[in-house]
C-alpha cells in the first residue's frame, strides 16, 4: 500500500512550484491527472536545452507519476470535462495568476459550493490580493523580492541569484504540507478547504536566522559569501588544490579543528577564544586558517577533520554527486522509460517509509497522452471525444 493510495489529485499548475507539489503527492501514491492547454502545454515543456526525444529535462524533472490530459477551458466541452474531473477529485492544485480561475468559472467559492469535500490549493507569487498580487512571479523575481539575492554573493561583489530555484521549490513543499494537513483535517470534519501559499511567504519563512536577526536588531544583513553570519569557522576554505567546507559549530569542535590541522597556537589567541570572538574577527581567523590549509590538498584537509570528528566535506560537481557511494546507496538516481525520450534519468524521491514507500510508477506524460483514456473513464463516448478533437476542445 502507498501512503496516499486512493487520493485523486487534479494538477492544473505549470512551470515548477505547482507541478513539484503535485509530483510529491504522486510519489506518495496519489493518482494525479495533469491538465494542460492543447497544442501548448506547460511552459516548461519549452524550457531547454537539454531536450531528449523532444522532451525538456526541465519538464521531466517535475511531472512524473501523472497522467496527462489536454483540455481547452475556453470551450464548453473542456469546462464540462473539468467539472467531471473536479467532482471525482480530492485535491486540486493551481498556480494561475490570481483571478484567472474565477474568470474561467472555477474559483474556490464556486468549486467549494459544488464539491465541498475538495481540498483546493492555490500557489501564487504574492497572494490573491494586496498591492503586489498582480506582479509576475518567476523564481528569479521572487529571489530578489524575498531577500535571497541580497544575501547571496561575495560581500564585495554584486548580489547573486541562487542557482537553485529556491522560491519555487519552497512554495511547492509548503503547499504539499498544507494539502496533507487539510486531508487529515477532512478525515475529522468531512469538509475540504482552501489552502494557499505564496513564493514570497514561503521564501521569507525559510530565511530563518537571517530574518530573526533583522527582526531583533533592525539591521538588514548583507551578503556573506560562503560564510555564516553567526558561526565561525563555518566556511568554504581554500586548500592547495581546490576548496572544501568546514562547520566547527561549537568550542569543542573548534579545539578539535585546531588539533587536526596543527593550528594549536590559535587556541591561545584571545581573538578566537569563543564563537562570538571568532565571528567578530572572522577575516583574521580565515587568514590564519588558510595559511595552513593552502599547504594541504583538499582531500587531506577533509580527511584530517573527519578523523577528528569535525564536520567537513568536499565541493562536488554534479557528476561527482551522482557517482558518490552514498548517492548510490540511497538510490538518488533512477531511470524511467518514456514513450518519446526513451530511458530518462530522474532524481528519486528522498522520502523513505518503512511501510508505505514512495514509488516512481509513471514517467512524465507527453502532452495530452492520456486524454482519451481519462475521458472514457469519465463516461464520454468515442463520438463525443472525436467531436471535441475536431472543434479544438482537446
Amino acid at each position: 500500500m502507498l501512503a496516499l493510495e486512493g487520493v485523486r489529485v487534479l494538477d492544473l499548475s505549470r512551470a515548477l512550484a505547482g507541478p513539484f507539489c503535485a509530483m510529491i503527492l504522486g510519489d506518495l501514491g496519489a493518482e494525479v491527472i495533469k491538465v494542460e492547454e492543447p497544442g501548448v502545454g506547460d511552459d516548461s515543456r519549452q524550457w531547454g536545452p537539454p531536450f531528449q526525444g523532444g522532451e525538456s529535462a526541465y519538464f521531466l524533472s517535475a511531472n512524473r507519476n501523472k497522467r496527462g490530459i489536454a483540455l481547452n477551458l475556453k470551450r464548453e466541452g473542456g469546462r464540462e470535462a473539468l467539472w467531471r474531473l473536479i467532482e471525482r477529485a480530492d485535491v486540486l492544485v493551481e498556480n494561475f495568476r490570481p483571478g484567472l480561475m474565477t474568470r474561467l468559472g472555477f474559483g474556490y467559492e464556486t468549486v467549494h459550493a459544488r464539491v465541498p469535500r475538495l481540498i483546493y490549493c492555490s500557489i501564487s507569487g504574492f497572494g490573491q490580493d494586496g498591492p503586489e498580487a498582480r506582479r509576475s512571479a518567476y523564481d528569479i523575481i521572487l529571489q530578489g523580492m524575498s531577500g535571497v539575492t541580497a544575501l547571496t554573493g561575495d560581500p564585495d561583489g554584486s548580489p547573486m541569484r541562487s542557482a537553485l530555484p529556491v522560491c519555487d521549490i519552497l512554495a511547492g513543499m509548503f503547499a504539499t504540507q498544507a494539502i496533507l494537513a487539510a486531508l487529515y483535517a477532512r478525515e475529522r470534519t468531512g469538509r475540504g478547504q482552501w489552502v494557499e501559499t505564496t513564493l514570497l511567504g514561503a521564501t521569507v519563512a525559510a530565511l530563518g536566522n537571517y530574518a530573526s536577526s533583522y527582526l531583533m536588531t533592525g539591521n538588514a544583513p548583507g551578503r556573506v559569501g560562503n560564510q555564516h553570519p553567526q558561526i565561525a569557522p563555518y566556511d568554504l576554505l581554500r586548500a592547495g588544490d581546490g576548496y572544501c567546507n568546514v562547520a566547527a559549530g561549537n568550542d569543542d569542535l573548534w579545539r578539535r579543528f585546531c588539533a587536526a590541522l596543527a593550528l594549536e597556537p590559535l587556541l591561545e589567541d584571545a581573538r578566537f577564544t569563543t564563537n562570538a570572538d571568532r565571528v567578530r574577527h572572522r577575516a583574521a581567523l580565515l587568514a590564519a586558517i588558510e595559511a595552513r590549509t593552502t599547504l594541504l590538498p583538499a582531500d587531506e584537509v577533509v580527511e584530517r577533520l573527519e578523523r577528528a570528528g569535525v564536520p567537513a566535506g568536499p565541493i562536488r560537481d554534479m557528476a561527482q554527486v551522482f557517482a558518490s557511494p552514498q548517492a548510490h546507496h540511497l538510490g538518488l538516481a533512477r531511470t524511467m522509460a518514456h514513450p518519446l525520450a526513451g530511458e530518462v534519468g530522474v532524481v528519486n524521491s528522498p522520502l523513505l517509509f518503512s511501510e508505505t514507500p514512495a514509488e516512481l510508477r509513471l514517467p512524465p506524460p507527453t502532452l495530452g497522452q492520456h486524454t482519451e483514456e481519462v475521458l472514457r473513464e469519465l463516461g464520454y463516448d468515442a463520438a463525443t471525444i472525436a467531436r471535441w478533437r475536431a472543434d479544438g476542445t482537446l
